[in-house]
């Protein structure tokens, strides 16, 4: 998808030095290698990938910048120049080769199978996953692993570390592929799961740092900084490090309490932009739509028809990768978030303006110009005071779908509330809890908007 773009023709070094910042891309739900926490109070990326990460950007003598989003997005937001290097445990292949560059490895992890206690009899070898379900994380190692040494499996194939742990604990899935120190981590939390005893040809896999191609200068440093690493093993420190933050005590809610209330804090926040510049935006193409003028009635239909066919998903891709790959801008992913939720707001918004206006009986235009007004005025004093009315419900509706679509652009890393909850599922290794918190504080939101709209309309039917 990204193959043919070029950002810069200079080594990634010489971008780096000059911002001063090296941009690693991981996707924070795999302790022990990274993973969020708080520490002394304070939210902080930590794990094995981000202890490495620190030391490089220290020799490199830069300041670091974690970039957190789904596994599946790295490669695209390296390609598209969002992130400078990735950090997040992946294994080189020949097919990931082919789009970006290696490092050395800097470690050695064996994959292993994980199941259900109950089932550490019957689901021992490769032939008894026949016909079998298997989950794996999308576009990993584990899910050609799964593909190669278990064909007759059905693999199924999930973005997230915590949504296949949920997978097989509900038993939607019969078993699952990880690396040894993450099933390990899950297995510690999760007593219903174990190690099947199946080993796999090719379990052992390195891990290195992908760079963009024709980077020289970057590959020796960072070569470099991981032979450094490797001659005075400090993955060993790493890890210790990792496993000591991984179990720290104090209650659920003392550790990631704060999590949900900002992640509440961004969705409200999201939401109230959406639909705030959602309505000018959607106002401006209303209006454009009931214009006489031809090209402004079909520059508005191509805008809302394309956004109203399209996934908000996609629309948030394109414009995060877009704005970058097409128009060289730099935007974070809060902004590129916000301004996919206005720009799809917008389409919807538009077409309840226009029916608002549309629902007013034509009459009433009629009389206003009998009274000497020209169409603006009628418009202004008559028309749109009546559509407000009819158009303010809708509206009111538009935030509530709002406040619970803006979980999607949790994708491209926005501390959401969705965000925040899925740093908690690998932070504590609880799949389940941190999605029924989200759950309830939804329902609250938006039960309790409803509500105030309801107030307002009651209001505005008694002003009738």
């Amino acid at each position: 998808m990204f193959q043919n773009v070029t950002f810069a023709k200079d080594d990634q070094m010489e971008l780096i030095k000059k911002r001063g910042e090296l941009r690693v891309g991981l996707s924070a739900d795999y302790a022990p290698y990274e993973f969020e926490q708080t520490v002394n109070g304070k939210r902080e990326y930590v794990g094995i990938d981000i202890e490495l990460a620190k030391k490089i950007a220290k020799d490199l003598g830069v300041e670091l910048k974690i970039v957190n989003m789904s596994f599946d997005s790295l490669l695209g937001a390296m390609k598209t120049g969002k992130i400078d290097v990735i950090i997040s445990g992946m294994s080189p292949t020949p097919e990931r080769k082919k789009e970006v560059d290696f490092t050395d490895t800097y470690m050695q992890v064996t994959q292993r199978m994980i199941i259900q206690k109950k089932d550490q009899k019957k689901l021992q070898t490769a032939k008894d996953f026949d016909g079998k379900s298997i989950g794996v994380q999308k576009q990993t190692t584990q899910e050609e692993l799964a593909k190669t040494e278990l064909p007759n499996a059905n693999v199924t194939s999930l973005t997230r570390v915590p949504e296949i742990i949920m997978a097989l604990n509900t038993g939607k899935i019969d078993g699952l592929i990880l690396e040894g120190p993450v099933g390990e981590a899950y297995l510690s939390k999760n007593t219903n799961l174990a190690f099947s005893k199946l080993e796999f040809a090719n379990a052992s896999k390195g891990t290195a740092i992908a760079l963009p191609k024709d980077s020289p200068k970057l590959l020796n440093a960072l070569n470099s900084s991981i032979k450094e690493v490797k001659e005075k093993d400090l993955i060993k420190d790493y890890k210790k490090k990792a496993n000591t933050l991984m179990f720290e005590d104090g209650s659920f809610f003392s550790k990631y309490g704060t999590y949900f209330i900002q992640g509440v804090g961004f969705t409200v926040l999201l939401s109230l932009l959406g639909v705030v510049f959602g309505s000018l935006l959607g106002g401006l193409f209303s209006f454009m739509k009931l214009s006489s003028n031809k090209l402004l009635k079909a520059i508005a239909w191509i805008y809302i028809e394309f956004i109203r066919g399209t996934p908000l998903l996609v629309q948030v891709f394109l414009v995060y990768f877009g704005t970058t790959a097409v128009l060289g801008l730099d935007l974070s992913a809060f902004i590129c978030g916000t301004i996919a939720l206005i720009i799809n707001c917008g389409a919807y918004i538009a077409e309840i303006i226009r029916a608002g206006i549309k629902a007013v009986d034509k009459g009433q235009m009629e009389a206003a110009r009998s009274l000497g007004m020209t169409h603006k005025q009628a418009m202004n004093k008559v028309i749109m005071p009546q559509a407000i009315k009819n158009i303010l419900p809708a509206l009111g509706n538009e935030f509530i779908t709002v406040i619970k679509e803006s979980s999607i652009v949790s994708v491209i890393g926005v501390s959401e509330l969705m965000f925040n909850a899925q740093v908690v599922q690998g932070a504590s290794f609880d799949p389940f809890t941190p999605l029924l918190i989200v759950a309830v504080v939804y329902f609250i939101l938006t039960f309790g908007l409803s509500r105030i709209l309801g107030i307002f309309e009651r209001r505005m039917s008694v002003s009738d």
